[in-house]
């Protein structure tokens, strides 16, 4: 059976782990310095397995060599927001963290697909990158499709339509800078630019790009982590069973959109090998313009490795 590596045993992690390992996805190991926590939750996990039946294997451990034989590793360390805080204000603190476990796999695995949910995120990949030079196909950022995820759960609440009638698309960066994209978002196989009026579709983006806020404000402490651990896992399965799974993702462009030499969240298709192919979308010219200016804004933030 497959492997996969998580980093990070918090409630994103974990939750990540018993979704991957519930539906026999792949064999999971929990890495984390907080052994004691992270060697709770997988003997919890454990006991979960015969419930449903399934003989996927779940462990733990702070042996960071074990990511050497993995074919994800799904990177959720980090530290997490608070209220008031933009994904943006954790870019010092989480650097750091980025660069020790990139410095850790390119000496044990430089095979794996590399799933990264660290915020940042679309920076976070742009210095794992920097720091292994591994190749970009195996290097993913998860924002936009979560972001794609609220989307689509936002417009179904308001147009009174069940969530999975609606397939929605967010490109750009996970923060102020996505683009909710309603031309290309479908109700039932009608773009939503054709059942709202611009007005209702601003706010509805508006509410997307808050949605994180909104949850860190409620919660008072930490992010969210059902959705996140979701959207990883959909991602870690199109990826272990090679599903040519049609995703939005952080990923390298090298001229795709007119862009270069940036991470930024786009829709692409994953297989075992990481990202099969950049999905250019025939954007008009002010989605053009604001998904230009959002990697402008992501160029200017420089970052020593």
């Amino acid at each position: 059976m497959p492997k996969v590596a998580i980093i990070g045993a918090g409630n994103v992690g974990s939750l990540t782990a018993m979704r991957i390992v519930e539906k026999a996805i792949a064999d999971v190991i929990i890495i984390d310095i907080a052994k004691d926590i992270a060697r709770g939750k997988s003997l919890d996990l454990e006991d979960s397995l015969s419930v449903f039946k399934v003989d996927s294997t779940i462990k733990s451990t702070e042996d960071f060599s074990q990511v050497k034989d993995a074919d994800v590793i799904v990177i959720t360390a980090g530290f997490p927001r608070k209220p008031g805080m933009t994904r943006e204000d954790l870019l010092n603190k989480n650097v750091e963290i980025i660069k020790d476990v990139a410095l850790k796999i390119k000496s044990l695995n430089s095979k794996a697909v590399v799933i990264i949910l660290t915020n940042p995120v679309d920076l976070m990949a742009q210095v794992f990158h920097k720091i292994t030079n591994f190749d970009t196909k195996r290097i993913i950022g998860l924002g936009v499709s979560l972001d794609s995820a609220r989307f689509a759960n936002l417009v179904s609440q308001e147009l009174k339509v069940g969530v999975s009638e609606v397939e929605a698309i967010v490109i750009g960066v996970h923060g102020k800078g996505m683009l909710p994209l309603a031309r290309f978002t479908k109700v039932k196989g009608k773009a939503l630019s054709n059942l709202l009026d611009e007005k209702k579709i601003n706010d509805l983006t508006e509410a997307t790009v808050q949605r994180g806020a909104t949850i860190v404000a409620h919660l008072g402490s930490g992010s969210a982590y059902f959705a996140p651990s979701a959207a990883i896992s959909e991602m870690v399965e199109s990826i272990v069973k090679d599903e040519n799974g049609e995703t939005v993702a952080s990923v390298y462009l090298n001229g795709e959109y007119g862009l270069k030499d940036v991470f930024i969240g786009v829709p692409v298709r994953l297989g075992k090998s990481g990202i099969k192919n950049i999905i250019e979308l025939k954007l008009n010219p002010q989605e053009k313009d604001l998904l230009l200016k959002a990697a402008g804004e992501l160029k200017k933030c420089t970052i020593s490795v």
